[in-house]
């Protein structure tokens, strides 16, 4: 059993507390549609970032903050499909609400449909895309994070599911748990350790209290 210390978690939302696959799919394939592209390029660079850097990579010719504007809008009246990955309920729900944060590329309207939807509690700390200014792979999601929780960097554990938010924690000097869930282990070569399901974590706090916490793995 792998155990690690630390006094802060945080999550990404989608393919880590949440599973959206099937809602985001269907919406990206009907974008793609409507603007003529290839509805299988665009999925493979839309994981983990912002909506608007991924219609800036695949549709550069489009306006992309309005695009993205109207997409996020439909996006959050229609969260057919989004359900909570198992064991997320009573992870979260075992956790002090000061020591864990999201941090997603998704506009914080859309975080929190999507939590509510999956019926897990929204976070004293959930910085999206409306948050930053550069958003994953670039470090500043979770670094926004970690400062209003007024915890060290490096004193935070990631939880992450695809390669952008790996970078995006790494270069803000946390280690990074890797899940399986939208990509193989051997796309998630940097993580400190790679799990299968987010059940195989436990988190409890420290012996003295205050903000210590251990994750235990296996």
């Amino acid at each position: 059993m792998t155990q690690l210390e630390c006094d802060a978690v945080l999550f990404d939302l989608d393919g880590v507390l949440i599973d959206s696959t099937t809602c985001i799919t269907r919406h990206w394939r009907e974008w793609a549609q409507q603007h003529g592209l290839d509805a299988a390029a665009v999925m493979q660079v839309a994981h983990g970032i912002r909506t608007v850097e991924t219609i800036r990579l695949v549709a550069p010719h489009l306006a992309a903050e309005e695009e993205a504007e109207r997409f996020t809008a439909v996006e959050v009246v229609d969260t057919e499909g989004v359900v909570a990955i198992e064991g997320a309920s009573q992870l979260l729900n075992g956790l002090p609400a000061e020591v864990w944060a999201v941090v997603t590329s998704a506009s914080k309207e859309l975080a929190r449909a999507r939590l509510r939807r999956a019926g897990l509690p929204v976070p004293h700390t959930l910085v999206t895309a409306d948050d930053v200014r550069q958003g994953k792979p670039a470090p500043e999601p979770y670094l926004v994070a970690a400062k209003c929780m007024g915890i060290a960097a490096e004193r935070c554990i990631v939880v992450e599911d695809a390669p952008a938010g790996i970078e995006a924690a790494l270069a803000a000097g946390m280690q990074v748990i890797a899940m399986t869930t939208t990509h193989s282990r051997e796309e998630l070569p940097e993580a400190s350790v790679v799990i299968d399901r987010l059940s195989a974590l436990r988190v409890a706090v420290g012996e003295g209290g205050g903000h210590r916490l251990v994750i235990r793995i296996g």
